[in-house]
């Protein structure tokens, strides 16, 4: 009998018992930018950030999207859950912007077939994986809170926007590269004048998804104690309450939606 989960059990203690200093500067760092992305957000009165979103949805994405916007937020404002709702928008926030890592990582994996060939494998399993099994080495490194919810959220969110990132270079053009190489262009050249802009509209479409998929952690990260519209549902689902959990449910859905609507908007108009 093969017992992989002991020898992960061993790794995972080892870590914790000789990174904690690490893990512990790790958490204030990140929880900082959590921390600051909120203040941010619930300094901002209620009615500013509604009439920004409107207008960048009406910007972005046509009338449609800017009335749907205006009358979603304006719907979680009146149900009372606007703080929670600013919580899960400091959340996705932190972790979109941490796994924009995924670019670089997807520029290597276009660049290099062994590279690719490696985290492949890799990408597959960070996004079949269970969100929960995420959550039992994100508390024993972390602790509970939000900053376990980001690290957690990272790992499931990062892998499209690496693979649409390495799709997008590769799907520029041959002879539009080999034109740019025959003028003289270096490699970073190349990367950063040919072969970004051209991929940008499907690295995009990436952090689109990566953000869409932060938000699908929602309800899994308040498990351990991430707060936002998660410990909403959470709440309803334990106590049996049908009508917080679908309230909880709904200003998830409306705020899904609205960014998924601007930042298509941003990916099609560049």
């Amino acid at each position: 009998m093969i017992n992989i989960g002991e020898y992960i059990e061993m790794a995972v203690e080892w870590l914790t018992e000789h990174g904690a200093s690490f893990f512990d500067l790790l958490s204030l760092g990140v929880e900082g930018v959590i921390d600051g992305i909120l203040c941010v957000l619930l300094g901002i009165p209620f009615y500013i950030t509604i009439a920004i979103l409107t207008f960048l949805a009406l910007y972005k994405s046509g009338r449609g999207a800017g009335i749907f916007t205006l009358l979603g937020l304006s719907l979680i404002y009146g149900m009372g859950f606007w703080e929670e709702t600013m919580q899960t928008l400091a959340l996705v926030l932190s972790s979109t912007g941490m796994a924009l890592l995924g670019i670089p990582l997807g520029i290597w994996m276009a660049g290099s077939g062994s590279c690719n060939k490696i985290l492949q494998p890799v990408l597959d399993c960070m996004q079949t994986m269970p969100a929960f099994v995420y959550l039992i080495p994100a508390v024993l490194f972390f602790g509970l809170g939000t900053v376990p919810g980001a690290f957690a959220t990272i790992i499931f969110a990062l892998p499209p926007v690496a693979r649409l990132t390495a799709l997008g270079i590769r799907q520029v053009p041959r002879n539009v590269v080999e034109a740019a190489r025959a003028f003289g262009a270096t490699s970073w050249q190349l990367l950063y004048k040919v072969q970004l802009p051209l991929a940008l509209p499907t690295i995009l479409a990436g952090v689109n998804q990566t953000i869409m998929m932060s938000l699908s952690m929602v309800v899994v990260a308040a498990m351990i104690s991430a707060g936002g519209l998660g410990e909403i549902v959470l709440k309803g689902i334990t106590q049996m309450k049908i009508g917080m959990g679908f309230e909880g449910g709904i200003a998830v859905v409306i705020l899904a939606i609205v960014l998924d609507r601007i930042t298509q908007g941003i990916a099609r108009r560049k």
